[in-house]
């Protein structure tokens, strides 16, 4: 993996501990610049605070666009039960910290902030990952590939990982029903 950076013109990582580089999981992602300790606050996710009303319409046409051009472009974070914070902005490296079913990392808010901190001792050069917490929705649309040995397949919050398990093994269920019934047509 290479250590040049990966911020394009115009963008800036403001953190001391991270920096953007490209990642094996998805396209950029942040990486340990050197050791960081559990506990340690890594970076803000900075981005322009908005309503409920405007957080779902940018969502919705991000995600659109998303599915257009196969990137996923989506940055918004909730804040509270009234505003989000759009992180797609340029000075907001911390937007690049990909998902993993395993994470390294969590998000909190302190003070109207958004920040981001080391669950675990971090290794320099290391990957940072933090679970984005989505719902099951529209998990179809989120896979996973984390890669990690915890991997659940979908990117969805460790609070519905049981829930998924039962959606998937009911569709592999159906599935199988489904080809069973197929292998009997042709014998008849």
């Amino acid at each position: 993996m290479s250590k040049k950076s990966a911020l394009l013109p115009g963008e800036k990582c403001d953190s001391k501990w991270a920096e953007v580089r490209k990642s094996g999981i998805h396209g950029r992602g942040m990486f340990a610049k050197k050791k960081i300790p559990a506990g340690t606050y890594i970076i803000e996710y900075k981005g322009e605070r908005i309503d409920k009303d405007e957080s779902n319409d940018r969502g919705w046409a991000q995600f659109d666009r998303a599915k257009e051009t196969g990137d996923a472009a989506v940055y918004i974070f909730t804040l509270d039960d009234d505003w989000d914070v759009d992180g797609n902005v340029p000075e907001n490296s911390a937007r690049l910290i990909n998902h993993s079913c395993d994470p390294n990392c969590e998000s909190f808010i302190e003070e109207d902030k958004i920040w981001i901190s080391a669950v675990r001792d971090i290794e320099k050069d290391e990957e940072l990952f933090f679970n984005y917490g989505f719902d099951l929705e529209n998990y179809e649309d989120h896979p996973c590939y984390c890669g990690s040995k915890k991997c659940v397949g979908y990117i969805c919050g460790e609070d519905y990982w049981k829930k998924l398990k039962r959606k998937l093994a009911a569709k592999e269920g159906w599935k199988k029903r489904k080809k069973k019934d197929k292998k009997k047509k042709k014998k008849s």
